[in-house]
């Protein structure tokens, strides 16, 4: 049996490890010596923290299982993303300690912002399933509910980045009705009215 609820502040640590565990292009990015809450700390942290009204888990016997975080304005979160979020990571993280977390640090350290080319899809939103949770509707339940949140606060339309190599991922978005807005090295952008 699977619950599927709001997320909560004591999930960081179930949803941080997710994110580790789908980081490489839904796959397992974890390794030794990594700095392995970075990949949290960019892509799931800061909407537990900064978005928790559009933050859902999925639950089940042996705990979280996925989870689908977004923001209803992508331009206000990432603002608030450089002033509440950021700053104390950047002091924490300046150097990798494993040639792997190099990008993630380089990342951190980046600004944060809206492309512009994305300014008619403010919405943007991430979706991860442990394997054990992939193949069973529990990405789709997960995708409904924040839809909802999202289409209740009044966003229009919504964005979201893949990677090129996560084929099954690509294919996923769109039987939900998203389509290719365009490329750039390493990410596919897709976007979707709401």
């Amino acid at each position: 049996m699977r619950i599927y609820r709001m997320a909560t502040e004591a999930d960081r640590d179930a949803v941080y490890r997710i994110c580790l565990l789908t980081g490489d292009a839904g796959r397992d990015a974890s390794a030794p010596g990594r700095q392995e809450a970075l990949y949290g700390h960019l892509y799931a942290g800061p909407y537990l923290a900064l978005a928790p009204e559009h933050a859902w888990v999925a639950e089940d016997e042996e705990g979280i299982c996925g989870y689908a975080l977004g923001c209803a304005n992508s331009a206000t979160f990432y603002a608030d993303m450089e002033r509440v979020w950021l700053p104390p990571l950047r002091e924490r993280y300046r150097v990798p300690q494993h040639p792997a977390d190099a990008w993630l640090i380089d990342r951190l350290q980046s600004a944060h912002a809206l492309d512009p080319r994305l300014a008619n899809w403010p919405a943007h939103l991430h979706v991860d399933l442990l394997p054990r949770a992939q193949g069973q509707g529990v990405g789709g339940v997960l995708m409904d509910k924040l839809m909802g949140s999202l289409r209740a606060a009044g966003a229009p339309a919504v964005h979201l980045g893949v990677d090129p190599r996560n084929e099954r991922a690509l294919g996923w978005y769109g039987r939900f009705g998203y389509a290719e807005l365009f490329r750039q090295p390493g990410c596919i952008w897709l976007g979707m009215r709401l």
